[in-house]
């Protein structure tokens, strides 16, 4: 069964979330706070995390920031009462795959749960189909039909990274930290000339997808 951590120090809206994602058979694990969130999340397997921004003791930023430091593959969705688009821009920056303000729609709630618990199963498999591109994460193979294309590894991974979850915002950071590890201490830069080379060799008609610039985040990938 997958298991949903809801944080918020308001207890009513832990309530009408667990009875409405229990409803949709989600066990559901709740904290009051963002520090026994955090000791849930580290202690505990958990498949997504629901949080607020304003709890006590750890705020939403400040878990999402320490969650990402050991987790990069997690869901993780912010529910707040702040609204306003630098607020936004500031946790998508930390991490936040996906944002609901209050007060908001149990229902649509609900749906962007399953929708970012799908992507991230995605995520998951070895191979990634983008139209007829065929990307094969055990033989680092891209393939269009019986036509191999060849990739430099790092180029490689970097658009299976993106390919595995179309659509979701990837800051710098995050790309370096999954791609060339934590101990990477070059210029984030690198990422810009490997996304150039990706558009480069993947600009054509018969290309289904494109790498989009998301301004003052990072990149995504958009399927067409």
């Amino acid at each position: 069964m997958t298991k949903i951590l809801i944080a918020d120090d308001d207890a009513h809206i832990r309530e009408l979330l667990a009875l409405f994602l229990n409803a949709e058979g989600f066990q559901i694990v709740e904290a009051k706070d963002g520090a026994e969130a955090l000791d849930i999340v580290e202690n505990t397997h958990v498949d997504m995390v629901i949080l607020d921004i304003m709890m006590p003791h750890i705020n939403g930023w400040d878990l999402c920031k320490e969650i990402r430091s050991f987790d990069a593959n997690i869901p993780l969705l912010m529910v707040t009462a702040k609204g306003e688009s630098a607020q936004k821009v500031k946790g998508f920056q930390l991490g936040t795959d996906d944002y609901v303000t209050k007060p908001f729609d149990p229902l649509e709630l609900v749906m962007r749960v399953k929708a970012l618990l799908k992507r991230y199963r995605i995520e998951s498999s070895q191979t990634v189909q983008l139209g007829d591109l065929l990307l094969d994460r055990r033989s680092y193979q891209v393939m269009r039909g019986d036509e191999r294309i060849s990739l430099p590894l790092k180029e490689f991974e970097l658009l299976f990274k993106l390919a595995n979850q179309p659509g979701q915002i990837f800051t710098r950071e995050q790309l370096i930290a999954h791609i060339w590890g934590k101990d990477y201490e070059g210029d984030d830069r690198t990422v810009d000339v490997h996304i150039k080379r990706l558009r480069e060799k993947f600009s054509g008609e018969t290309d289904s997808f494109q790498i989009e610039t998301a301004r003052s985040l990072g990149y995504r990938l958009v399927v067409t």
